[in-house]
């Protein structure tokens, strides 16, 4: 089976997070909030990179409607999993779930709207060559929306900063918007 990429977090851990995740949106369902501040409109082209067990792809999918497209991409396989069931169970048919290699996702050039990177920007450790990645997916008048997870905002502006692929055009508590430099 090749060499898994090293941010790739064992499969315990994952099953650990998406059970908490669970837990997480029984007691404070934020994720409709949260995905609804991310300009995301219908018919755009969502990418959740970084997707887990997909506790966004599916609302991205609701917002999006029926003639757009979201693509959930994870380097982790039972988050592919994950997300490939419970678009099933619900009947999606506008979520592609992609399992990415290292950092590349195997997505053509310049085809997202919007790319959502949530709670996971963290664990990245090329976040340069993630950030040129996400760079390449994203049409040219494309969004790049991102959140700290678990690192300080100075430090997750630091790495986006240092890519020399984005700037920042806005900033709250929750996340940042990028655009492409």
């Amino acid at each position: 089976m090749g060499k898994r990429p090293t941010d790739r977090m064992p499969d315990t851990s994952f099953r650990v997070m998406e059970l908490l995740f669970v837990i997480a949106d029984l007691i404070y369902p934020h994720v409709r909030r949260r995905a609804r501040s991310f300009d995301i409109q219908e018919g755009m082209i969502v990418v959740d990179y970084g997707c887990g067990p997909g506790r966004y792809t599916t609302e991205f999918a609701r917002i999006v409607g029926e003639s757009g497209k979201v693509y959930a991409i994870d380097i982790h396989e039972l988050a592919i999993e994950a997300v490939r069931k419970k678009i099933a169970k619900r009947g999606i048919h506008k979520v592609e779930a992609l399992l990415a290699h290292g950092y590349n996702c195997g997505l053509p050039d310049a085809v997202a709207d919007v790319v959502c990177a949530i709670d996971m920007f963290f664990g990245v450790r090329e976040p340069i060559v993630f950030l040129e990645e996400l760079k390449r997916i994203t049409n040219a008048d494309g969004l790049l929306v991102i959140d700290d997870g678990h690192q300080s905002r100075a430090k997750t502006k630091e790495k986006l900063l240092a890519s020399g692929c984005w700037r920042i055009i806005e900033e709250n508590r929750d996340h940042l918007k990028c655009k492409m430099v």
